[in-house]
């Protein structure tokens, strides 16, 4: 167990922060899960609304700092070739 007073804080602020973290990448998942559900039953309109979602969410994920950038952006760049294969 840690004995300094920051070490103590760092544990709990790495509790918390762990925490979130997987908080979001679940919901990424499902977003993601959503839109190739979509794109599967090759409904265009679905996952077009599906894809917008996705897109705002994982920028909004990068800001977060949950995702890196470029992590991001082939995340989204994937989708969008998917989406616009149907």
């Amino acid at each position: 167990m840690a004995n300094h007073k920051s070490s103590i804080k760092r544990i709990r602020q790495t509790i918390v922060k762990t925490e979130r973290n997987r908080f979001y990448r679940t919901r990424l998942k499902n977003i993601v899960k959503a839109v190739n559900s979509a794109i599967e039953a090759e409904n265009k309109e679905e996952a077009t609304t599906a894809f917008k979602i996705a897109n705002q969410q994982i920028h909004k994920f990068v800001s977060k700092g949950v995702l890196k950038k470029e992590t991001a952006a082939r995340k989204v760049s994937r989708l969008n070739k998917a989406v616009n294969a149907i």
